[in-house]
């Protein structure tokens, strides 16, 4: 995928976009680009791009979120940086745009400038395995409502649908047809279909465009809280 200077990630909260925001961030910056990830999730105060602002300042990312994220405050102040990251033509951008239209309501303020510039890609994430979008219907009607709110249509598609821990390379092949699906509906391309590292190395070459992740700190934490359970 070609990387614009603007990459928008939206989605229905759990589809995991934070995640794939922090690791796409990542990628800019090895690849040689001076790269912001931005944090516009104020529906999800769980997951956040701060989660991971010890890696991404050791990878020499900027990070630009909400002043009070991991508090408990329900609808953190958006900062006026973001307009800089936006408006910034020197920058890649990274945007964590937030879960469903109601998140998505923060991401108007900034279209404007975007539409202008029209150096951007908005990708929305997909995860069939979560209850709200279990088919490419389903997932449809979240698009075009996160589209509506945002005032940004999307470009492309990504699929990031995953078990959490239990996810096997099985599990992801079974919803290659459902994203393909969602790309004939909508008329958008699957840019990419992401894995966690160790399992996007078993399904090479049976799934194109494949993008490994390495997870958050707090997935990792999670994990391993479920696995002392069992």
């Amino acid at each position: 995928m070609t990387a614009r200077r603007i990459t928008l990630f939206g989605g229905h909260y759990g589809s995991g976009k934070t995640n794939i925001a922090v690791n796409y961030a990542l990628h800019l910056k090895k690849t040689g680009f001076d790269t912001v990830v931005c944090d516009l999730d104020i529906v999800n105060p769980y997951f956040r791009t701060k989660d991971s602002k010890a890696e991404l300042d050791e990878a020499g990312v900027r990070l630009i979120a909400p002043e009070f994220a991991n508090s408990n405050v329900d609808l953190p102040a958006l900062p006026q940086e973001l307009y800089g990251a936006v408006q910034n033509r020197s920058l890649h951008a990274v945007l964590d745009v937030g879960g469903d239209d109601r998140g998505a309501l923060a991401l108007g303020r900034y279209a404007p400038y975007i539409l202008e510039e029209n150096d951007y890609d908005m990708l929305f994430v997909a995860n069939f395995y979560r209850p709200l979008t279990p088919d490419a219907g389903s997932a449809l009607s979240v698009m075009r409502e996160i589209e509506a709110a945002g005032g940004i249509p999307f470009t492309g598609i990504v699929n990031n649908s995953n078990l959490a821990e239990e996810t096997t390379p099985e599990a992801v092949l079974r919803t290659v047809g459902k994203a393909d699906e969602l790309s004939r509906l909508s008329g958008l391309d699957v840019c990419m279909t992401c894995a966690e590292r160790i399992l996007a190395e078993e399904l090479k070459g049976r799934i194109p465009d494949l993008f490994p992740l390495d997870l958050q700190k707090k997935y990792y934490e999670i994990h391993q809280v479920r696995m002392n359970r069992k």
